[in-house]
């Protein structure tokens, strides 16, 4: 059992916590000199320190005065598990090489699913493993992680029992989704129809029958999979049994996010070209809009309207998209930074999307992204900052001093 008392203030706190959604995303309960108590990995109490229970020897104390706290970060979007890197195409980029026309000489995701192909499964692992360390150090307490630089049943099995892998060895909670639909191989590149078929009776029975995945997304954008495409895939999802994400809106408005509302999809992700039809069909929906502004900042696109979305009424959760052509960073502190000054949010918003509408999004509601009895104790414990703002404010410092998984820094 362990006691963290004199807390400088503790962020997130939440009875009953719900999904968050327009003015709601800017209020972020605190208690100021706060004490929070752990048992067996779980937040099983927490106020003010003039409340704090009479602590009994054998318990363990911490200290965090001067210390803000905060629930740890929900990263619901991420490409983790890849080999090398392609900063070879970061060159071409700078150089004024198109995102379209690097696909096109065969790099970018195929890029990665020829590299993906080639490199072991214990290999994949340990680069996969190496990622997950850095980023739980930034804060992440929970992460999904897609396949989807495979592009064949072989590698896209490799793949997902990596993920899998990685759920049985680390103390973080992970989430696995199926991506198949990410790009079409160079041996379908005139058979589209022929793919599809191996996504939707090949791939799916099989990861469907060993449990390899939780969700299944497809990249639905002009010159990967078309609306009547993505279409068939998302079908076959729900055949097996998948609940479903969709990447949308990333590179044109092309009615992904209206193809995700109608299949009842979890999640549309991306979102850089929306207009008002697109944010008045989410307001009839449970269907949760997710920023990737790496994506946007690294491919020099603008950014998601996230003000315009919140002012709508509407809740956005915010995910990293690490990967490694065109969001190679997993670190959510500067992902807050990057929201608050690129995309308007205030601090609250930011940290709110973050943790808590994060959490949703993932489907760890009930377990994560809020301070609220009965979940599971994971925490960030900042440096000595003056405020809150300061975090974003601050964007090129770590002010992340340690971090808590399961009730364990």
């Amino acid at each position: 059992m362990m006691i963290i008392k004199h807390i400088k203030e503790l962020f997130g706190v939440r009875d009953n916590p719900i999904f968050l959604k327009g003015k709601d995303m800017a209020v972020l309960p605190s208690i100021r000199n706060a004490y929070l108590k752990v048992e067996e990995g779980k937040i099983v109490s927490y106020g003010p320190m003039e409340e704090c229970p009479p602590i009994n020897s054998g318990e363990e104390i911490v200290d965090a005065s001067r210390q803000y706290v905060l629930p740890a970060w929900c990263d619901s979007h991420t490409h983790l598990v890849f080999d090398g890197s392609r900063e070879e195409e970061f060159v071409d980029k700078i150089k004024g090489v198109t995102y379209a026309t690097i696909a096109k000489k065969g790099g970018g995701i195929l890029n990665s699913a020829k590299k993906l192909q080639e490199a072991s499964e214990d290999s994949l692992y340990e680069q996969a493993k190496m990622r997950l360390d850095e980023v739980r150090q930034s804060g992440t307490g929970a992460i999904e992680i897609k396949s989807g630089y495979g592009l064949t049943v072989e590698a896209e099995l490799k793949m997902l029992r990596v993920i899998n892998r990685l759920q049985e060895n680390s103390p973080m909670a992970i989430k696995a989704t199926f991506l198949g639909a990410h790009a079409y191989p160079e041996a379908y590149k005139e058979n589209h129809q022929g793919y599809l078929d191996l996504i939707c009776n090949e791939m799916m029975p099989i990861i469907a029958e060993l449990r390899l995945a939780e969700y299944v997304d497809v990249f639905c954008e002009e010159g990967f999979f078309s609306l009547e495409e993505t279409q068939q895939v998302l079908d076959a999802a729900r055949k097996h049994g998948f609940k479903i994400k969709l990447h949308a809106n990333q590179l044109k408005n092309s009615g992904g996010v209206q193809l995700g509302v109608k299949n009842g999809a979890v999640s549309v992700d991306h979102l850089e070209c929306m207009g008002e039809e697109e944010i008045k069909i989410l307001k009839t929906s449970l269907t949760i809009p997710t920023l990737l502004p790496f994506a946007a900042f690294f491919l020099r696109f603008p950014f998601q309207p996230a003000r315009q979305l919140i002012d709508a009424g509407l809740g956005v959760a915010l995910a990293s998209d690490y990967n490694p052509g065109s969001a190679p960073s997993g670190n959510m502190p500067l992902l807050i930074a990057m929201s608050c000054i690129q995309m308007k949010m205030t601090p609250e918003e930011s940290i709110n999307a973050a943790t808590l509408n994060g959490a949703y999004a993932m489907g760890v509601e009930k377990e994560l992204g809020s301070i609220t009895v009965g979940k599971r104790a994971n925490l960030i414990f900042t440096e000595p900052i003056p405020s809150l703002a300061y975090l974003p404010y601050a964007f090129g410092s770590n002010l992340i001093n340690k971090v808590m998984i399961n009730g364990k820094f």
